[in-house]
């Protein structure tokens, strides 16, 4: 007798159906010969699903086989998000684990690439200027700015940089160096320099337990957020000049000859998540937040371990049967875990970039300048702007949105190739002191949490 289109859609993802069921048994034998990393109608991968549906065993299971932590649902979130909301600490930590081991492993499949391309790159210095806008009234006036000065030689780079945080209209100041020496081992090829302290630290290439701990604190004491720039509607169209006769916008930016155009459909789409929070969460979350974002680990004070969240309470089991969520048409996931506390605001900005056909670097040439020096918020937005197809020449002023309320003004005011870029430039100088405890690992992650929203 032949099966029904229900029957048949029930048969598909079996891996998901025995996470669906509980079955470990089954799941340790199917996880040999199927794909862990199959996305069902929903765009649940088997670990979305075995988060949502507290199934612990089945996570460890598809963690230690490899199942990506950093993979998105039609929803848009990723199974971090989803544990968050579920509140099982172990789950959680687990997933952050994984998901700092995954990321280390594709920098390295990417980083001799990316280390041949710097080597092949001309050496030079260029300089980033930064201007913060908002459309806030006043807002605009206290905002920063910066110069980001990049001195690039063989493999090593060095970006010097007084901006060393933005968030949430909050900045910090500092004369900070990020030097990186793409020919040194991993472990060793990233170095902080606090020059007004005359300090520096070592990179480290892993995470200590008290920061993966410290990470875990602010995920669960914070709301779950993601927000991207949508580049699915942008188009460009040739930005005008004149008040009677219009013509096309041509100017000098620096000492570039660029066309100027429009940017037309950029959104700033943002979406918040805060089911897991209580309201004495949410009273105490700013202070708990600007705490940790001060690049402060917690710390063992008088000798006792910090006082970690506990996990939540799981939701109610869900009565959802495998065969009502196969059915579901796509985007109308079953709710599955907790009652979603949830918020979504798009916002349209209007934008121009001037293109100038003069500049002497390539974008795929600025790409790997950005892969190496963008734990930086807007340095990360910058990288995803150029992303974009854009219209021809080199991008050397750009307007790009930052936060809902802030956009900023990128300017290539500066570029010059060098043969006589100073060596020491990439070193630590010798009047500088170790410094193992001041926290830039604990920094760099929070920055890292707390901006990068695709990681959750």
């Amino acid at each position: 007798m032949p099966m029904t289109m229900a029957q048949e859609e029930a048969e598909k993802y079996p891996i998901h159906r025995c996470i669906f069921q509980g079955s470990i048994k089954t799941l340790s034998s199917l996880i040999r010969t199927h794909d862990i990393t199959e996305k069902d109608k929903q765009g649940n991968t088997p670990l979305h699903l075995a988060v949502m549906l507290g199934r612990k065993e089945c996570v460890q299971l598809l963690l230690a086989h490899g199942a990506p932590v950093k993979v998105k649902n039609l929803a848009g979130w990723s199974p971090l998000a989803e544990a968050i909301s579920y509140g099982d600490r172990q789950t959680i930590s687990s997933l952050v684990r994984k998901l700092k081991q995954q990321t280390r492993e594709q920098m390295e499949e990417r980083r001799p690439n990316l280390v041949a391309a710097l080597h092949q790159m001309g050496d030079f210095y260029m300089e980033l200027k930064w201007d913060f806008q908002s459309w806030v009234p006043l807002v605009s006036r206290v905002l920063p700015s910066d110069i980001c000065k990049i001195h690039k030689s063989g493999a090593s780079i060095r970006m010097d940089t007084t901006l060393v945080d933005f968030n949430d209209m909050r900045w910090e100041r500092g004369d900070i160096s990020f030097i990186f020496n793409g020919d040194q081992k991993p472990g060793h090829s990233l170095t902080v320099l606090d020059n007004k302290a005359k300090l520096f630290q070592r990179v480290r290439h892993k995470e200590t337990e008290l920061e993966i701990e410290d990470e875990v604190d602010i995920l669960m004491s914070s709301d779950i957020m993601a927000a991207q720039m949508s580049t699915k509607g942008i188009t460009f169209s040739r930005a005008q000049t004149g008040w009677i006769f219009r013509e096309d916008k041509r100017e000098m930016v620096g000492a570039f000859h660029a066309d100027f155009y429009q940017i037309n459909g950029m959104v700033l789409e943002s979406r918040k998540r805060r089911e897991h929070l209580s309201e004495e969460d949410l009273q105490k979350n700013k202070a708990i937040m600007e705490s940790l974002t001060k690049g402060s680990s917690q710390g063992f004070k008088n000798g006792e371990p910090p006082l970690r969240r506990a996990s939540l309470n799981p939701p109610p089991e869900s009565n959802i049967t495998w065969d009502e969520y196969i059915v579901a048409p796509p985007g109308q996931c079953p709710l599955l875990g907790r009652n979603l506390v949830y918020k979504e605001s798009s916002k349209s900005f209007k934008a121009t970039v001037a293109m100038s056909p003069d500049f002497p670097l390539t974008v795929d040439m600025l790409l790997n300048v950005l892969e190496v020096i963008t734990p930086f918020k807007h340095l990360s937005k910058l990288r995803q702007f150029v992303l974009m197809k854009l219209p021809p020449g080199f991008p050397v002023k750009i307007d790009i949105p930052i936060l809902p309320t802030v956009t900023a003004k990128i300017t290539f005011q500066e570029f010059a190739f060098r043969n006589d870029i100073d060596p020491e430039l990439f070193q630590v100088p010798s009047d500088y002191f170790e410094d193992p405890m001041r926290d830039y690992d604990a920094y760099m992650i929070m920055m890292m949490v707390l901006h990068n929203a695709s990681c959750v």
